[in-house]
């Protein structure tokens, strides 16, 4: 289980994720859950903001949708959040995580222990740093498709 990864396939090529289901099993459940149902591919990364985070999983792309799964309560964790980190986005009430994520820039450690830290980018981080910045972007990265190994 430690080894499985979750592939981000974008245009300008691959983003590999190391899944931590020691840090947050739920949330890397519903991760692989949705990739494997193909609920990912074709959702655009619709809030991007340089030197923080880069956003997505939204199936509408405004950042206000989520699957039709419900809600998972929070799994917040010491895993700091610097850059290549994979975290669950919410809104204010901390156990409204469903299907939205980001990953962090640069160090963004203001947020350790109130979003779940899932993953790590291992490699492909660069294909994130080219994302399309906005929020929302005029013309946003897409996810082609997402599949777990």
């Amino acid at each position: 289980m430690a080894d499985e990864t979750l592939t981000l396939s974008l245009d300008s090529g691959d983003v590999v994720i190391k899944l931590r289901p020691d840090l947050a099993p739920n949330h890397v459940a519903r991760i692989k859950e949705l990739a494997g149902e193909g609920f990912y591919d074709g959702v655009k990364f619709h809030r991007v903001i340089p030197g923080f985070m880069a956003q997505g999983g939204c199936p509408n792309g405004t950042g206000m949708g989520g699957s039709s799964k419900p809600n998972l309560a929070q799994e917040f964790n010491a895993e700091p959040h610097v850059r290549g980190v994979c975290s669950m986005a919410r809104t204010n009430d901390p156990n409204t995580a469903n299907s939205q994520f980001f990953i962090c820039f640069d160090d963004a450690t203001f947020l350790d222990r109130q979003y779940t830290v899932w993953g790590q980018v291992t490699s492909g981080m660069e294909h994130i740093d080219a994302l399309p910045k906005g929020e929302p972007p005029a013309n946003p990265g897409v996810i082609r498709k997402a599949t777990v190994a």
